[in-house]
């Protein structure tokens, strides 16, 4: 509750006609100051008004006024700065600092309808809790708040490959090669795909980037998929004693197959498939990222992602089974999602860590430049009435279902706070 009562204070949308202490002291709110999410009081910087004086200073925010002693703030100088105590119970008459100093307190009172209408939100059974009111919200509001999101979207995934680059002691193309590796997963097998670059390292497999086969014994092998079979397939049992010459040269210890999921996967999305046309990709375009980079467009990044397998992967989509005959290219969305997944991060990231405003600007045209991704987010947000034009406005989404929707913070969100507004 203590988070819809930092919601009310924060915009001021509290019933309190007249402003009183609970000591009978008339106050003005002039700033309700700056909320803090890290530790200490609440709010920072506000300014009230009280007994003819401008008062500086923080506020802190409590569902009783008992939780300042339980809180053990009486004996913290971090809080000797409040200025105010804003409390929705009053159950203790007095409150002070380490100095002995009382600190006015103030009862807040919560518009009935906006409590209706938090509970509503944060009770509701939808993923998005708010899906039938989305309406309601003006066009060029929605507009705003997708910008913002994607914004917050890049950032959050700026910090990660930061850590990821920070891991790889500075090397872009190792990061590179394990973020689009990840994204190979294409969902389902993305923490798998990652696991496997992270245990093959990039420098490794372009040692032995003129050899298709090695590289695809590399990346089945280590994927745990070259363990013992009884399938008497020729390529296999190639494979298999390559892999076991490689695993010993360079002491690797192959992944659990099992990590890999297949199950109620088209044939062409198999981890044996999108392994090897990883593994193509990786072979054929020393300097990836390098190659990646010279690029300010999208039409040349399509031809990066053009994948070449060995001949046997025409007739198979795994081993012991043969197939029609099929090119096992990657299909146009696949590419498109590799794309907003991996090169746009990438470039933001690099960016960013470069002081390169060109790179953070080719990622945002290459968003809008690219179709919609389509799946069940997306799905749930244009039939609630939001326009979704591209891929940027498809990032922005996933951002809003994941961080607030799912997480519940409606009141953290634009759409969520214009909601409980309307209601006061």
């Amino acid at each position: 509750m203590e988070t819809l009562l930092h919601y009310v204070w924060k915009h001021q949308l509290y019933e309190n006609r007249e402003l009183l202490t609970e000591e009978g002291i008339s106050f003005e709110v002039i700033d309700p100051g700056m909320y803090n999410s890290n530790a200490g009081p609440d709010f920072f910087n506000a300014k009230i008004r009280m007994e003819g004086k401008t008062w500086v200073g923080n506020i802190e925010i409590h569902t009783a006024s008992s939780d300042w002693y339980k809180h053990r703030h009486e004996k913290d100088k971090a809080y000797n700065s409040v200025i105010l105590h804003v409390v929705e119970i009053f159950d203790t008459a007095e409150i002070c600092d380490t100095t002995g100093r009382l600190i006015p307190q103030w009862r807040i009172q919560i518009p009935e309808r906006i409590l209706a209408g938090y509970l509503f939100l944060l009770n509701s059974d939808a993923s998005i809790p708010c899906i039938g009111r989305i309406r309601e919200i003006p066009e060029i509001f929605l507009t705003d708040w997708k910008n913002a999101l994607l914004y917050e979207r890049m950032e959050r995934r700026t910090n990660a490959l930061f850590e990821l680059l920070q891991e790889r002691k500075n090397d872009w193309n190792e990061v590179f090669y394990i973020t689009l590796a990840r994204n190979f997963g294409f969902g389902i097998n993305n923490d798998a795909f990652e696991r496997l670059a992270k245990s093959l390292p990039l420098r490794m497999v372009l040692k032995h980037q003129n050899s298709a086969m090695q590289v695809e014994a590399l990346f089945l092998g280590q994927a745990g998929l070259l363990e013992e079979s009884e399938t008497e397939d020729a390529y296999f049992l190639e494979l298999q004693k390559e892999y076991a010459f490689l695993r010993k040269k360079y002491s690797l210890n192959p992944l659990d197959p099992h990590i890999f999921k297949s199950l109620r996967i088209r044939p062409a999305n198999f981890p044996h498939i999108k392994i090897v046309q990883l593994a193509g990709i990786i072979r054929k375009k020393q300097g990836l990222f390098s190659n990646v980079l010279a690029f300010s467009t999208l039409e040349p990044l399509y031809s990066l992602f053009i994948s070449e397998t060995s001949e046997y992967w025409l007739t198979h989509y795994r081993f012991g089974k043969t197939s029609a005959k099929r090119t096992k290219n990657l299909g146009l969305s696949a590419i498109q999602l590799l794309i907003i997944n991996t090169v746009v991060p990438v470039f933001f990231a690099y960016g960013k860590s470069k002081s390169l405003e060109s790179y953070i600007e080719y990622a945002l045209r290459f968003l809008e430049s690219l179709k919609p991704e389509s799946n069940s987010i997306i799905t749930q947000f244009s039939r609630s009435g939001i326009s979704v034009r591209n891929a940027g406005d498809t990032q922005a989404l996933i951002q809003l279902k994941r961080e607030y929707c799912e997480q519940k913070k409606c009141i953290y969100c634009r759409i969520g706070h214009q909601l409980l507004a309307k209601e006061t």
